[in-house]
């Protein structure tokens, strides 16, 4: 199974600054980390590795720095990992985010699985994931706390909603954000 885990690096702090005049965080002197909802997928993507073989490929988009996240990923056990990065994706949107990773995802090739956290901390829209599903042209389950099934063909998902777990089918390739309960 070919995986691919979006990876983001956020502040490690509640207390961020803001550019008034771009409207971007001020990330110069605050330790960063991988999405804690990231972690997430990265250790989901690790574990169907471990059970069916094939590989993780952790992809991020950010600044140069970004680069920290994702050797963090590989010493979990990626296998590889691919950075975007460019002073234009400064202050990107969820819109120009999620085109820019389906232009990478594209250039990876093929893939079974992708992977996205359910949202991450530092915008907390939970946007990037469906809207890359769109742009990719595959299905997508979001809040994905469980994986009961798979084939080559499909997954069987349990996923959080409010009123507790519900069992969906994804036909693959696909696409999943998860969470923890």
């Amino acid at each position: 199974m070919d995986i691919i885990v979006c990876i983001k690096q956020v502040p490690d702090t509640l207390e961020v600054k803001v550019n008034t005049e771009t409207n971007t965080l001020i990330r110069q002197g605050v330790e960063s980390v991988i999405n804690p909802f990231d972690l997430n997928g990265i250790e989901q993507g690790l574990r169907l590795k471990e059970q069916f073989g094939g590989t993780v490929t952790v992809l991020s988009m950010g600044p140069p720095q970004v680069a920290d996240t994702l050797r963090e990923a590989i010493s979990m056990g990626a296998d590889n990992a691919v950075m975007l990065s460019d002073i234009n994706f400064a202050g990107a949107d969820t819109l120009a985010t999620s085109y820019t990773l389906a232009r990478a995802v594209r250039k990876i090739g093929r893939f079974d699985l992708v992977i996205c956290g359910r949202q991450a901390v530092d915008g907390d829209t939970a946007h990037v994931g469906p809207s890359l599903a769109e742009k990719l042209g595959v299905p997508h389950i979001s809040c994905v706390i469980k994986i009961d099934e798979v084939t080559d063909k499909y997954m069987v998902t349990g996923r959080m909603t409010e009123d507790g777990t519900e069992k969906v089918k994804l036909s693959l390739p696909g696409l999943i954000t998860v969470s923890k309960r």
